[in-house]
């Protein structure tokens, strides 16, 4: 899979030091090798919930069939303001 910057993915794992989930939906900010990028992941409000570092295998592109949904999340999370 080519990943580029600016690119809407969606995790595929649950990453819960981050207080993110598997079907979260972030934008690319940096690829930073083939095999890793950096994706912003934001809150429905548009503040930034994590900036993190995580291998292309833990992203997919979005898809035409894929279909945004919103969830909580708990303010004590790591990664939340």
């Amino acid at each position: 899979m080519s990943v580029h910057e600016l690119d809407t993915v969606v995790l595929e794992r649950d990453l819960p030091t981050h207080g993110l989930c598997r079907g979260d939906v972030g934008a690319v900010v940096q690829v930073l090798s083939p095999e890793v990028v950096e994706v912003e992941f934001v809150r429905a409000s548009g503040q930034t919930q994590a900036l993190v570092e995580v291998s292309c295998s833990a992203v997919r592109l979005v898809d035409d069939n894929d279909l945004l949904a919103v969830r909580h999340i708990d303010p004590r999370a790591r990664g939340a303001a």
